[in-house]
């Protein structure tokens, strides 16, 4: 079983416990994101559906990214207006690092318990309880870096 196949079927298996319906479009959206392997635009998730759904138009993107976001499938990558796969689906309490290579583009989701636990309780000094975060950090990939120093 694929890496993709184990993802979209999780995503199903989330979407019948949590008693939510996971679309056709939903579906082939997220298989579009996973597919990519890097972070993709609304835009680009729209031409690419539109190979297999000419009618596609971008509310039909929106409403997909925006179902796939609030499941916790996916995430926003707010500096570049992009969308990447979740790679930890259905995990409690699910906060992410970006690290985003400001050469080529890719964007590596990690997680570091340390930094969430660091983040909260400084919140915490302030009053401020956090639900969720995505923390962005921009920089260069060690593939780009290798090719620079070639």
């Amino acid at each position: 079983m694929t890496v993709q196949t184990q993802l979209l079927a999780k995503a199903q298996q989330l979407c019948d416990q949590r008693g939510v319906r996971m679309t056709p479009q939903r579906l082939k959206v997220l298989a579009l994101i996973i597919n990519h392997h890097s972070s993709i635009s609304a835009y680009e998730l729209l031409d690419l559906l539109k190979a297999s759904e000419p009618q596609a138009k971008p509310p039909t993107v929106y409403r997909a990214l925006d179902f796939l976001l609030a499941q916790g499938f996916v995430h926003k990558v707010e500096s570049t207006n992009s969308y990447i796969a979740c790679c930890v689906l259905g995990h409690a309490d699910h906060c992410s690092q970006l690290l985003i290579c400001d050469t080529c583009g890719f964007v590596e989701e990690t997680h570091d318990d340390e930094i969430a636990k660091l983040l909260r309780i400084k919140s915490e000094q302030y009053g401020f309880s956090i639900k969720h975060h995505v923390i962005e950090s921009h920089g260069i990939c060690h593939k780009c870096q290798q090719t620079n120093n070639d």
